[in-house]
């Protein structure tokens, strides 16, 4: 059997993988005008699915929109001013781009530290360690 043949059964023959971002999918926003406050119903679940502090999520979600917002007692993030889908999602992919995602591997499974003042991300798959 030649080369071609061997790699030609190897592909047929290797399982079938699922792409990273089946096993990482963050939520899309929901959101929802009530008054002069745009309701992002589903903050927790976001929090949950990236994996860091809601404060440091929400934090991000003001300096970015340039507004004030709390958490209400239901885990909805309640931000003042209106906003749409359209720009909630936005700033979360730059969000995930810069504190979940590993800028060397592109996967998820990282965890932020502070080490002499300065944020660090550190990835579990690859060993690789970035400041953010």
């Amino acid at each position: 059997m030649d080369y071609d043949e061997q790699l030609e059964r190897a592909l047929e023959d290797k399982p079938e993988i699922a792409g990273e971002d089946v096993r990482f999918d963050v939520p899309d926003p929901e959101v929802r005008p009530e008054g002069h406050v745009t309701v992002y119903e589903n903050f927790q679940a976001t929090v949950d699915t990236v994996g860091r502090e809601e404060e440091h999520l929400l934090k991000f979600l003001q300096d970015e929109l340039g507004t004030s917002a709390q958490i209400d007692e239901r885990g909805r993030a309640r931000l003042t001013g209106e906003f749409t889908e359209r720009r909630i999602q936005a700033v979360l992919d730059d969000y995930v781009d810069t504190y979940v995602l590993c800028p060397e591997c592109g996967l998820p499974d990282t965890k932020l530290t502070t080490e002499h003042g300065a944020e660090i991300l550190k990835c579990d798959a690859c060993g690789a360690r970035s400041s953010v």
